[in-house]
């Protein structure tokens, strides 16, 4: 094995990397990228990534995706049959997470529907075998999606494997704290005393939301906002107002701040349903151990169950080296499937013939 592993998530609108050394992480990254204008947009991406580290040429390099979803492509096998071919011409023989197992770029095609989407089951794997036997529920609160995934004994609990299957049993949400629309929430939202429907426009986002209540890491913010327009308190109250047919001057600023934690209170409401299905499918107990991870982690002590007990990803789940760099442990949390799926490949590579 070389020194370092690099572990890589591309996903539809962002790229995750994070480097591991000695089964620890020491740098972790993420790139804005909007697969779906175009896959120059990767290679960007890996320019960057290639300037970040010089010896990336001598590292191990583990890959997972959602991005093959990005509209670029034809269907889903196009995708991942393109993503695996941009990687292979630009990083060394890397390697691509097939849930139980892994391929080289030119098996990608055959086994592109083991690869595709697979990269919530790496980090559902590694929290798994790191808390052996524990019976616990990964939480991955995303910039776009949610996931909920049962582990115990070592294993990924349930037969869901493929997005159509999870969105069925509400393993997978299409929740994030960044980049969903807000007229996905609710389809009635109080003001002022009155509940109003929502105007079902492209208005603003969540992160309008989680930008006023002061949730939202600015680092973790990488995309436009909805309007292209300024990302700060004014911006995100004009763009509220819009989804109820106001301007941010019919309303004073703390009202507009009220009214973006009525907002939240629909997300968390509806994760909060969402968690408990799969907990009662699964048949998970009282003092379930929920493993948080993702942008939004910050919400999952508020949807879980009462009596749950909630720890990081990093810290129950990853090292972080002594010698990273500060902020290596906040991005680890966001990029759990990066680390992830490093963390997997370095333990069993001498079994995929790496």
């Amino acid at each position: 094995m070389p020194e370092a592993v690099i572990g890589w998530d591309v996903g539809g609108a962002h790229v995750k990397a994070a480097r591991c050394e000695g089964g620890a992480v020491v740098d972790v990254v993420q790139w804005p990228c909007p697969l779906w204008q175009g896959l120059d947009k990767l290679e960007r991406v890996l320019d960057a990534a290639l300037e970040r580290w010089p010896d990336a040429a001598h590292a191990a390099h583990a890959v997972t995706m959602t991005g093959e979803m990005a509209d670029c492509f034809a269907h889903r096998e196009d995708g991942v049959a393109r993503i695996a071919a941009g990687l292979a011409g630009r990083l060394p023989a890397p390697r691509f997470f097939a849930g139980d197992g892994w391929c080289s770029a030119a098996e990608c095609g055959p086994r592109w529907e083991a690869v595709a989407s697979a990269n919530w089951l790496a980090t559902a794997r590694h929290a798994a075998a790191a808390l052996a036997p524990a019976t616990g529920l990964l939480v991955d609160v995303g910039s776009t999606t949610t996931d909920f995934i049962a582990f115990g004994g070592g294993r990924v609990l349930g037969p869901s494997r493929r997005d159509v299957d999870r969105l069925a049993s509400g393993e997978l949400v299409y929740h994030g704290v960044v980049r969903t629309p807000l007229c996905a929430l609710a389809r009635r939202i109080p003001w002022r005393g009155r509940s109003l429907n929502v105007m079902n426009e492209f208005f603003a986002t969540t992160a309008d939301v989680y930008r006023l209540s002061g949730e939202l890491d600015p680092a973790h913010d990488q995309h436009p906002a909805a309007d292209g327009g300024a990302k700060d308190a004014a911006g995100s109250r004009a763009r509220l107002a819009r989804m109820i047919g106001l301007d941010a001057r019919d309303a004073s600023d703390a009202e507009w701040d009220a009214f973006a934690l009525a907002w939240r209170a629909e997300q968390a409401a509806e994760l909060r349903r969402q968690l408990a299905r799969v907990a009662a499918a699964r048949s998970l107990p009282r003092d379930t151990l929920a493993v948080a991870a993702g942008c939004g982690a910050f919400l999952v002590a508020e949807i879980v169950p009462p009596g749950w007990r909630v720890q990081p990803y990093v810290g129950a789940v990853a090292a972080v080296a002594p010698q990273a760099a500060p902020e290596a442990r906040a991005w680890a949390q966001v990029a759990a499937p990066a680390v992830a799926v490093a963390a997997l490949f370095e333990r069993e590579a001498g079994r995929c013939g790496s």
